[in-house]
């Protein structure tokens, strides 16, 4: 057991720390609202693991990946919300703030945005299906316990990579010019961002 979940942090490790979208929201957030605002997004993406991983460790992510019809329903959900925020980004004000006293959005809408675009990735779905059971030390045991415990390391490791992070490009943002031409490139980094994720999720 100790082995299988020492392999499979380090295996969360690189893929957290691989260039993904995930990892990439949680950046541009840092860097246009700061670390905090990084952290509460963060929070959001990592706590809609806990929902894959009951619906893996239920055999129910099985069932939907198995209806052509629902999976692509969700696939679309996902990207139409995801193009909505891109909207909502794109009729905001170009100017910024870096003071993480005062976030474009409250940690609590950030948290929920984090949530939802998590829930509604169903390729994090495909990957849970894919990546845990390859970890599992005894598939002739309680498998839905393993998978629990495999899901909350995964949690952790994540939420300290994505972490780790936000409060470096926090840090950072803070010696970014707060003109307005440094407004406008984070917002277009934003949507691009938001668009590019949404495109993720729809294509193969």
């Amino acid at each position: 057991m100790i082995e299988h979940l020492y392999l499979f942090m380090l295996a969360t490790l690189a893929l957290a720390l691989s260039p993904g979208p995930d990892n990439i929201y949680v950046l541009t957030q840092s860097l246009t609202h700061g670390a905090k605002s990084g952290i509460a997004t963060t929070a959001g993406l990592i706590s809609g693991c806990i929902v894959h991983t009951s619906l893996l460790a239920f055999g129910v992510s099985a069932l939907i990946t198995a209806s052509e019809t629902l999976f692509y329903t969700i696939k679309i959900l996902g990207a139409l919300y995801l193009l909505y925020l891109a909207y909502k980004v794109f009729k905001s004000t170009p100017d910024v703030s870096y003071s993480s006293d005062a976030p474009k959005k409250s940690y609590g809408e950030l948290f929920k945005i984090g949530v939802i675009m998590n829930l509604l990735n169903p390729k994090v779905m495909i990957f849970f299906l894919a990546f845990f059971p390859a970890f599992l030390w005894d598939p002739s045991e309680n498998t839905v316990l393993q998978f629990y415990i495999l899901g909350i390391t995964f949690m952790v490791v994540s939420f300290l990579t994505f972490s780790t992070i936000a409060l470096l490009a926090g840090s950072i943002s803070r010696f970014l010019t707060k003109g307005r031409v440094v407004g406008v490139v984070l917002k277009w980094l934003q949507i691009l961002v938001f668009v590019g994720i949404a495109l993720y999720i729809v294509i193969p």
